[in-house]
């Protein structure tokens, strides 16, 4: 493809599974064409805000949020939201003028590429989950190309359109088994004993929490260590614990493939970015769902890996059964090594790059579209 100046509209937002993805795949397109244009249009207050100005891109916000599942203020207040995003959505389209549009999902993509389908712009939709959200299914219709993590998805779009590529990933995982006896030492780990790697995500995960800190008298017997990412909401009420010995207590993990290398075994919540990331590090995992969380998609996403024997699930609900499942699971080295190799079998590296490849193709059949119609 010829590296002329093309604009590359990005939406997508409100958490970090969907800002994840549309930063890393901005980046790809910025290496493979340092000349392109680019600009995210996301949610105003919320967290792409912030994070992508960070990661060195424009932004734009749109009035808009969810629906909720009770009579709010914000329920009342939806319908002119949404007009309002719309009318600044196809300011935004009209000004910019995209050769494609790329969507990640979260209710700021909605309006944009609505905007862009009515005005014939290439779309392309990034769905993470196994379960997708409302937004996305709403858009499908009109999409050029929906790019997913999962099979089975043509329930919900329309089967000519999916590519399985997977999520982007960070790429310094793919390389993380000769880090492990460094990472052991910056944790000031024992290489000699089992480590467990607990991932509540940023905020913090309150039930997985309490069910680590019931266990941890019984981890000490089994002379476990435990790498413990509370989350900053728990951490002030958690860090006590770095006093016991082979306990290390954090609010935020800056270097996930130094934990994830250290780790024997890692009990982690199931969004989309966190299993595509446990698929290519391929450690045991048992997957503690959030069940407060759109659609229940984190249960879902956690069920599509369990179905192919690749891990172990275990539901807020069932918490008693947190230390059984984990002492199961530490005395039957098969079972580790046949989780340990099925996650692998799902893993999908290439997801950036391969997602990248369906963005170009749109750019250049518009390209030559707007050739042929020329006169």
């Amino acid at each position: 493809m010829h590296k002329e100046n093309i604009h590359i509209l990005i939406s997508g937002g409100g958490t970090g599974g969907h800002i994840y993805p549309a930063i890393a795949i901005a980046n790809e397109l910025k290496t493979r064409h340092p000349k392109a244009k680019f600009l995210f249009v996301g949610a105003k207050d919320r967290m792409e805000m912030e994070k992508v100005p960070a990661a060195g891109y424009a932004i734009r916000g749109l009035w808009i949020s969810g629906v909720q599942r009770k009579l709010t203020i914000d329920n009342l207040s939806f319908p002119f939201k949404l007009l309002s995003s719309l009318w600044k959505s196809k300011a935004i389209v009209k000004n910019f003028k995209p050769d494609v549009v790329i969507g990640t999902g979260g209710f700021a993509s909605g309006p944009v590429l609505y905007e862009a389908s009515r005005k014939k712009i290439p779309t392309l939709i990034q769905e993470q989950n196994s379960y997708p959200g409302i937004t996305n299914k709403l858009l499908a219709k009109k999409a050029s190309v929906i790019c997913v993590a999962y099979d089975h998805l043509q329930r919900f779009f329309p089967k000519h359109k999916i590519h399985k590529t997977g999520n982007p990933v960070r790429q310094d995982l793919l390389s993380i088994a000769h880090k492990r006896t460094g990472a052991q030492e910056a944790f000031g780990l024992d290489p000699k004993k089992k480590t467990l790697l607990v991932i509540g995500g940023s905020l913090g995960a309150r039930n997985l929490n309490l069910m680590v800190e019931n266990a941890l008298d019984w981890m000490a017997g089994q002379a476990i260590q435990l790498v413990w990412q509370t989350g900053k909401l728990y951490y002030d009420r958690y860090e006590k614990y770095n006093a016991k010995e082979g306990v290390r207590v954090m609010a935020f993990l800056n270097e996930m493939e130094n934990a994830y290398a250290a780790a024997d075994i890692i009990i982690s919540r199931a969004g989309a970015s966190s299993i595509s990331e446990l698929c290519i590090v391929g450690k045991p995992t048992v997957f503690v769902p959030s069940p407060n969380v759109s659609e229940d998609h984190q249960t879902k996403n956690a069920l599509a890996v369990v179905g192919e024997n690749a891990a172990i699930l275990l539901r807020e609900r069932e918490q008693a059964l947190f230390q059984t499942k984990l002492e199961n699971l530490l005395d039957d080295e098969n079972l580790q090594r046949t989780l340990s190799e099925n996650i692998q079998k799902l893993a999908l590296p290439n997801a950036t790059k391969d997602i990248v490849d369906l963005v170009e193709e749109l750019i250049e059949k518009k390209k030559r579209k707007t050739q042929n119609e020329r006169p």
